[in-house]
């Protein structure tokens, strides 16, 4: 039995490798086709799996299933399993095959739904509380949905080069965009026919769960399973950190290159700061409008809709122009994005009106537009580039730990510093979490400069070849 679980999770085994130069270029294509919209899919689906519950709340308040407190509760239990889970999830993942990983928790996150739409007949039956029960449920949901991540952030380092990588993750982190604005459409749909709150579990877990098989089926590992060479040989291309040692150990790569390294923590604290002003501003927007500015409701939402709606281009945006104009490099636009967004955020504070809706939506549309850069290039590309590709995962897990840490503080956070110094305290908390994510962020300037030289010398070396 133990035999058959480490031979699911283990990394597949190379194949012969192809000769022929025309096969490879058409098998390249074709794989990374797959393996870009199958991790991209996958990944939207981790999110019908888990923001189904934000979306349903209402329903549930209503027919008297969870109250807003015991909903916070079980929102907190979510947040909290699923940052620390991306570390250890990124550890597997850097170890197992990235099939595996992604199907694994997709499948158990599916499940774990199916039980959820249960639950008052479950507690029934046990004899517990259902605010206990879900809660446990959803923190075990946690940790499933930590597997999504770090198998993609894998696939994306295998099967694209440090010089393409920064558009191609940003592409892919649209994804988290299409996955929320998709379940929503979904879950409305089911309530408009009348479905009843269950189905709003019961339906994205069906699909969860066929998705995971065909994940099974239909995607590989590396480009080497498939007898294709490694991307940076075939597209002349190296890796900005190349491990020292082939006889490290899995602990000894996320040691040295993880744990020890001060780029990533550098990364990581900042990964902190943009989230905070990422949750900050998203998640109080409508609270501060409403309260703070004479919104209504509905326009206040509708208004604060332009942020995420803005976020999917300006993440897209950031990582053409690392590439385009920085040859990868993500500590410039970074930066350049970050000034922005702490304009913007003192802009939405200072002339958010009734009188001037559009003005309003702008500013708010040019922060979301303006923090999804960060947000997918710092924990996520950049954190590639500065360690090796034996423990991306990790490294990426880590950063993302951290970034729910943030999340965390905002929450608390955010609400403290607007009981005791007014809005305007908590959109001055904002720039001044711009201006440390800049600070921790600029460590990284020349680290990755040396990537590029390096990348720029072997390439010359093969030119003169």
């Amino acid at each position: 039995m133990l035999d058959k679980i480490k031979n699911y999770f283990k990394p597949l085994p190379d194949a012969a490798p192809l000769k022929d130069e025309q096969v490879i270029a058409k098998q390249y294509k074709h794989w990374r086709i797959k393996m870009f919209f199958s991790m991209y899919f996958g990944y939207a689906l981790f999110y019908f799996t888990r923001k189904n519950i934000d979306i349903i709340k209402p329903t549930l308040i209503e027919n008297n299933v969870f109250t807003v407190e015991q909903l916070g509760t079980i929102g907190f239990a979510i947040y909290l399993t699923y940052g620390i889970g991306k570390f250890l999830s990124g550890i597997l993942a850097d170890k197992c095959n990235i099939r595996a990983v992604m199907a694994l928790g997709l499948g158990l996150s599916s499940i774990i739904n199916l039980t959820f739409a249960f639950i008052p007949e479950v507690s029934s039956t046990l004899g517990v509380s259902a605010t206990m029960l879900a809660t446990f449920l959803w923190a075990l949901n946690g940790a499933a949905q930590s597997m999504g991540f770090p198998p993609v952030a894998k696939g994306l380092v295998y099967w694209f080069s440090p010089s393409e990588r920064a558009t191609k993750w940003t592409l892919w982190s649209s994804s988290h965009t299409f996955g929320a604005f998709f379940v929503a459409q979904l879950i409305s749909l089911l309530a408009y026919l009348k479905f009843g709150w269950k189905m709003a579990f019961i339906v994205p877990a069906i699909m969860g769960i066929l998705y995971s098989a065909y994940m099974l089926k239909a995607m590989t590992d590396k480009p080497t399973t498939v007898g294709l060479p490694p991307i940076e040989k075939y597209r002349n291309d190296v890796m900005p950190v190349v491990k020292e040692k082939s006889e490290m150990t899995q602990w000894e790569i996320v040691k040295k290159y993880v744990l020890t390294n001060p780029f990533l923590w550098a990364l990581a604290i900042s990964y902190i700061f943009i989230y905070y002003v990422r949750f900050a501003t998203l998640d109080w927007a409508t609270t501060f409008l409403v309260q703070d500015r004479g919104f209504t409701q509905a326009t206040a939402a509708s208004a604060a809709s332009a942020m995420p709606f803005l976020g999917m281009p300006g993440g897209i945006v950031a990582g053409y122009l690392a590439d385009r104009f920085f040859h990868g490099r993500c500590t410039q636009i970074n930066i350049i994005y970050l000034i922005i967004l702490a304009i913007s955020c003192w802009c939405f504070y200072k002339y958010a009106s009734t009188s001037a809706f559009w003005v309003t939506a702008v500013f708010a549309a040019f922060i979301g537009f303006f923090v999804d850069g960060p947000q997918n290039l710092a924990g996520g590309v950049q954190a590639s580039r500065v360690t090796v590709q034996e423990s991306v995962s990790a490294a990426c897990g880590f950063t993302g730990m951290f970034g729910y840490f943030g999340a965390m503080l905002s929450s608390k956070g955010a609400a403290y510093i607007s009981q005791n110094y007014g809005w305007k305290g908590v959109y001055v908390s904002c720039i001044f979490a711009c201006i440390i994510a800049m600070a921790c962020i600029s460590v990284t300037w020349k680290k990755e400069a040396a990537g590029i030289k390096k990348q720029e010398e072997a390439k010359k070396a093969a030119a003169a070849k």
